[in-house]
């Protein structure tokens, strides 16, 4: 089953995630706007948009561990799932910062100063910033072994997305909670070595 659910993928080109990428934002939007989404419009944007970036830098921090464990190989759309991940992470951003905060900088820096949950919600966003740059075939060629060192930043990004829930939420809420405890099983899926197959006793 596995064999021919990765044939049927290799068919699939990886730029159509970038075509239904901007899909569910525009239906959030769409939401707020004709006032479906709640007394809060705003509230329920910023977090729809923010639960949505982590669960795709969850994804794509499960594709290596997926192909060790499972076999299912989506490492062609690794890069795609990536720069749609930023891309959602800005635009979780760009709600809280232009439409949250109206762009009043003074209360704005003073947030990402004072509140913990905004400041390392912050840091988490600024690691994401040069690997988004450096997705794209240029950046391979020209920095080399560096590039995967550099990429290699997406792990604490997405260990500050998943603290960046937990701090936020109110109480020991058990959603945040299961994304943290993802994030951290697909961490040691990664570094564990999957156990060989014994052989056959003759």
């Amino acid at each position: 089953m596995i064999d021919a659910l990765n044939t049927s993928l290799r068919k699939l080109p990886a730029w159509t995630l970038y075509t239904v990428a901007p899909m569910p934002a525009a239906f959030w939007l769409w939401q707020g706007a004709t006032g479906a989404s709640g007394p809060e419009p705003i509230k329920a944007l910023e977090h729809s948009l923010g639960e949505f970036a982590l669960q795709l830098l969850i994804i794509g921090l499960a594709v290596t561990p997926l192909r060790k464990w499972t076999g299912l190989n989506l490492l062609k759309f690794r890069r795609a799932i990536g720069v749609v991940s930023f891309f959602y992470v800005l635009l979780h951003f760009l709600t809280w910062l232009v439409l949250d905060m109206s762009l009043l900088w003074g209360q704005i820096l003073g947030d990402i100063v004072k509140r913990p949950y905004i400041t390392i919600g912050f840091i988490g966003f600024a690691l994401l910033i040069p690997l988004a740059v450096t997705s794209n075939n240029a950046s391979v060629r020209k920095l080399g072994a560096q590039w995967r060192k550099l990429h290699k930043l997406v792990y604490p990004a997405v260990l500050l997305g998943g603290l960046h829930w937990v701090w936020l939420a109110k109480g020991w809420q058990v959603e945040p909670l299961l994304y943290m405890g993802a994030i951290l099983a697909i961490l040691v899926l990664r570094v564990i070595p999957k156990p060989r197959k014994r052989a056959l006793a003759a």
